[in-house]
């Protein structure tokens, strides 16, 4: 089986998947400078309840009531994962964090309605406008380059960046994007998961418990929409 070759497709919707898919990153990296990283976490997973929103307004979507009551357990599971580390925070920063949860959204939308070389043209827009913006703060900022540092980068761009927004393209092919935020609300809750492992450290309660109420919102409403779609088919 060959591999599908795709052409780098500049148009107004691969630039419109770019832009915001920078725009959610340098949000993000901000919003961690201006508050805490549990808030920006949280309310950058704000991205769900934006879909809904927006989806309803702009192009007249209608969701089941399960699609809304996921959403919702989500966020709050989310935000009693974080619970222990949650404060008030600086206000820019909260809203920077609302801000990059804004832009997901529309890029969850954007690249789910674009064919599959806008699609991935997009997601390899954004990355080097995000690139673009970034690399000039080395020359404004006091930026030590190390080994560390350059092995980081690369670990960040490749691993965590660029190969799961890789997989993410091929996968919204047959993914809406409220289906793909909220299997994306998974990402932070393998982050105690990884620091326990490598360090030992046990996550608290709260965190279990938001995580334990994650997992089954969205295995359950992912069980139920299967299920909805196979009865669909059959009729």
């Amino acid at each position: 089986m060959r591999a599908a070759r795709l052409r780098v497709r500049v148009n107004r919707t691969s630039l419109v998947c770019g832009v915001f898919l920078a725009l959610t990153f340098l949000a993000f990296v901000s919003a961690n400078k201006l508050t805490t990283a549990a808030n920006a976490i949280v309310l950058q997973f704000t991205a769900p309840v934006f879909i809904l929103i927006l989806s309803a307004l702009v192009f007249r979507q209608r969701f089941a009531r399960a699609d809304v009551a996921a959403v919702l357990l989500t966020m709050c599971g989310i935000a009693l994962f974080f619970l222990d580390q949650l404060s008030p925070g600086n206000l820019l920063g909260n809203f920077v964090a609302i801000g990059a949860g804004l832009s997901m959204a529309v890029m969850y939308i954007a690249t789910g309605r674009a064919d599959e070389e806008s699609r991935m043209s997009g997601i390899l827009i954004g990355h080097l406008f995000t690139a673009a913006a970034g690399v000039p703060c080395m020359l404004l900022f006091d930026t030590p380059i190390s080994a560390s540092a350059v092995l980081s980068i690369f670990a960040l761009g490749v691993v965590q960046l660029g190969i799961p927004y890789v997989l993410y393209g091929i996968a919204v092919k047959n993914c809406p994007p409220l289906v793909c935020s909220l299997i994306g609300a998974l990402e932070p809750l393998l982050n105690p998961v990884w620091v326990f492992l490598f360090t030992g450290e046990r996550p608290g309660l709260f965190a279990l418990i938001g995580g334990a109420v994650v997992i089954v919102t969205i295995t359950a409403w992912c069980i139920r929409r299967d299920r909805a779609g196979a009865s669909e088919a059959a009729a």
